[in-house]
């Protein structure tokens, strides 16, 4: 679904002779999808068409382009530990008349990627093949995700930054590119939009309180602990978030606001804790207002009974 660096690095055609033609006596695997991509993208890095070479052909112009493109509504793309994160991805593509974007050999999405687009540190995209509705002959708005794996290792910590979005689209014209056999590259088409759009991935977050004792008499010192922490990509765990700024909260019973008391930082640890007087029934909270690799985060309110 996703790569990291698995193309090697080449430049220009010989990258796409490099997949097409294995060494001799070489058993290689057919390419993946980030493979083929980072080839077509190589081959045409730096050239206004898709034009050959005395080393290998070179795909041709597509003549297709993406715009309008919108990743997670704009929002972040948070991810924790487990499970599967989908992010919907939209966008127009706008094509020539004669290329059927419903066609078995007519491939193409919007991935994300960080680093350099030639030799990407990281690549994800979407399971299933985009969903499109025609709105012309020669323009269709269609409809994509991104899914995130962590327990499959698709991120590492340092993925928590921001990501481009880029179109590409081949039309392969009956050649075979996930198969083991060699593909004439002269006969596919290929096109690409960089940096279409931006969106940040960022690292689950959860924040936690206990007010005690409970009950408390009037008066007395309530100790308010907690803690701060987020998820790690590279061992599937939650590791506390060290010398974060955390506000303190309080919110008197029958009220539905919150003020906050003061703000503490978390050790080395991700821990919390400070000490208050008890006043009146309330309820305490924590609250973390993020930062670019991880989200904010608030817990839920413990309720102290002041007696």
């Amino acid at each position: 679904m996703r790569i990291r660096a698995t193309v090697a690095a080449v430049s220009g055609a010989l990258a796409l002779s490099a997949l097409a033609v294995p060494a001799a006596g070489a058993v290689e695997p057919a390419p993946g999808k980030a493979d083929l991509f980072q080839a077509a993208h190589r081959a045409a890095s730096g050239r206004t068409a898709f034009t050959g070479s005395t080393t290998a052909a070179a795909p041709y112009a597509l003549d297709l382009a993406f715009s309008g493109v919108k990743v997670n509504n704009g929002r972040p793309i948070v991810v924790g530990t487990t499970g599967k994160v989908t992010a919907p991805v939209s966008f127009r593509v706008t094509h020539a008349a004669d290329i059927d974007l419903s066609a078995e050999d007519v491939e193409f999405d919007v991935l994300l990627y960080r680093g350099s687009l030639t030799s990407p540190s990281n690549t994800v995209w979407g399971d299933y093949r985009p969903s499109c509705v025609d709105v012309s002959a020669t323009v269709a708005t269609c409809r994509s995700t991104v899914d995130i794996r962590p327990l499959e290792g698709d991120l590492l910590n340092s993925d928590a930054t921001t990501f481009k979005a880029l179109g590409y689209a081949f039309d392969w014209n009956d050649q075979h590119p996930y198969s083991d056999d060699s593909v004439d590259w002269s006969k596919v088409g290929y096109a690409e939009g960089d940096a279409l759009a931006l969106v940040k991935l960022q690292r689950a977050s959860r924040l936690t309180v206990d007010a005690a004792p409970e009950p408390v008499k009037k008066g007395k010192t309530l100790t308010v602990t907690g803690k701060l922490s987020r998820a790690n990509w590279e061992d599937n765990q939650y590791h506390g978030y060290s010398t974060q700024p955390v506000k303190l909260q309080f919110r008197k019973k029958g009220s539905s606001t919150y003020t906050t008391v003061r703000t503490i930082r978390t050790t080395t640890t991700g821990t919390l804790r400070t000490t208050v007087k008890a006043t009146v029934d309330g309820y305490f909270r924590y609250s973390f207002a993020g930062t670019s690799t991880t989200p904010a985060a608030t817990a839920a309110g413990d309720f102290v009974d002041v007696r």
